[in-house]
């Protein structure tokens, strides 16, 4: 299929091989498939996103190993994939999302974020010296109504209902097209979520390897459920 070797074209990001790939860009997406699953549900008046934390040892310290980030009150994102790539875009969104607050008085919008985000992962599959970044988000909040986007490391921005990114996607989005249903409540929400992350995984889930986070149109705001609710949440999914 190749005249030489496919390695020859995995050497830099400004070449494409014979057949149109660009192999960073597919090294990056297998970093993904590798991380831990994180889902998106979009509610009737909320959005629900939760993540898996693999935690490798004993000895490590759940509670700083947040899968799920604040950008702004109304805003969140969680990452599967390399978590020091997913930290930088999400301070890029953070600043982002202030400047436009304070050039314009007003809220960003969810989608103007994943646009941003999606046309800097583009960016970094175009020029030499740089990699891809090794990483999804998904960006979840309300602004005119509850929204989700993905971002993937190509720079493609996708906006969904429910999805699913890192190592268990398949098999959670199984699930969420069996069972979604639009203008579920927040309740129904988390526990559908759950369900699906249950399904990608045989760990036990507990509050110290899963991160629950929704927000609400009533609140406004973006916050991160207690160990105590998501284990109630849990028992029920």
């Amino acid at each position: 299929m190749y005249p030489v070797s496919p390695q020859a074209y995995d050497r830099a990001i400004t070449v494409f091989s014979p057949d149109g790939r660009l192999f960073q860009v597919e090294y990056a997406k297998e970093a993904v498939k590798r991380g831990a699953t994180a889902i998106g549900v979009v509610c009737n008046d909320s959005v629900v996103l939760v993540a898996h934390k693999a935690i490798g040892s004993n000895l490590q310290v759940s509670e700083f190993m947040r899968k799920v980030f604040m950008i702004d009150d109304h805003i969140a994102a969680t990452a599967s994939g390399l978590v020091g790539d997913a930290r930088r875009l999400v301070d890029i969104a953070r600043v982002e999302s202030q400047k436009h607050k304070m050039t314009y008085g007003e809220d960003v919008t969810i989608e103007t974020i994943a646009k941003h985000l999606s046309d800097l992962a583009q960016i970094y599959t175009q020029y030499g010296g740089i990699r891809p970044f090794g990483v999804s988000l998904l960006l979840g909040g309300i602004d005119s109504e509850p929204r989700l986007f993905e971002v993937d490391p190509s720079g493609s921005l996708s906006g969904y209902k429910a999805a699913a990114i890192g190592s268990g996607k398949k098999e959670a989005e199984e699930l969420l097209e069996k069972e979604y249903k639009e203008g579920m409540s927040l309740d129904d929400g988390v526990a559908l979520a759950l369900r699906a992350l249950r399904k990608t995984t045989e760990e036990k889930l507990g509050p110290e390897n899963v991160d629950v986070a929704v927000i609400t149109e009533k609140a406004g705001k973006f916050e991160v459920l207690d160990p105590s609710a998501t284990q109630k949440y849990l028992s029920k999914a």
